[in-house]
């Protein structure tokens, strides 16, 4: 009886990382890939991994207008509108 309990906490191990290392973050998709899928070797660590990689923070982007200047394509710093060179990296804008 311990043996098939194991088995089936091993089976759901993707599900239950997704649960206790992102609570915020939504394992309803790592579930259904792990339930469904997870009897296949590939199916299984597709849902581990993407328990693993699942990322709960949000990341912040600062919005900027256009007209307020130019983005440089080399570092992404914002030079001053009219400027022909980035003021961090002094490549052409």
């Amino acid at each position: 009886m311990e043996f098939l309990i194991f088995m089936v906490l091993l089976y759901f191990l993707p599900t239950i990382l997704a649960i206790v290392r992102h609570p915020t973050h939504d394992p309803f998709g790592i579930f259904l890939v792990n339930f469904f899928l997870g009897w296949t070797v590939i199916g299984w660590w597709v849902a581990f991994i993407w328990a693993l990689a699942a990322n709960g923070t949000s990341r912040e982007f600062r919005r900027v207008p256009v007209s307020s200047g130019r983005f440089c394509s080399q570092c992404g710093a914002l030079s001053p509108y009219g400027a022909h060179f980035c003021s961090a990296c002094g490549r052409v804008v």
